[in-house]
């Protein structure tokens, strides 16, 4: 696969405002919005796409919310490193992703949100 990927909602406001803090980060990876990605080159679906923030690994592995921000924080190096192998353990990941879900589902209330941030019931998590 090579270079590793960041995809996010490029249409989200908090979405984007985020990845300009990760893009910050001694990150070798290639960042991009899903709605100009080759979603089927990256082995993955825009309705993953829509759902959450995903890091496609050098292998191709795609890793989804809460452990796509673990992976990526895994692949900046020391300091980085070491809160995205602590978010990587099992009773971290749990909680983790649990507060992913929450700031996903609340994305159009935190600073940064545009109305494109608000997502319709049915794409909510959980839904």
């Amino acid at each position: 696969m090579g270079t590793p990927v960041l995809i996010y909602d490029g249409d989200c406001g908090f979405c984007t405002r985020s990845v300009r803090i990760a893009a910050r980060l001694p990150l070798r990876a290639r960042i991009a919005p899903w709605q100009e990605a080759d979603l089927a080159a990256l082995r993955t679906t825009e309705q993953r796409a829509r759902h959450e923030v995903l890091w496609v690994d050098e292998r191709g592995a795609v890793s989804g919310g809460a452990a796509a921000v673990a992976a990526l924080l895994r692949h900046c190096g020391f300091p980085w490193s070491v809160p995205g192998f602590l978010l990587s353990l099992p009773v971290l990941r749990a909680v983790a992703a649990l507060v992913y879900r929450a700031i996903a589902a609340n994305r159009h209330r935190l600073p940064g949100a545009t109305p494109a941030c608000a997502l319709p019931p049915e794409r909510r998590p959980g839904a």
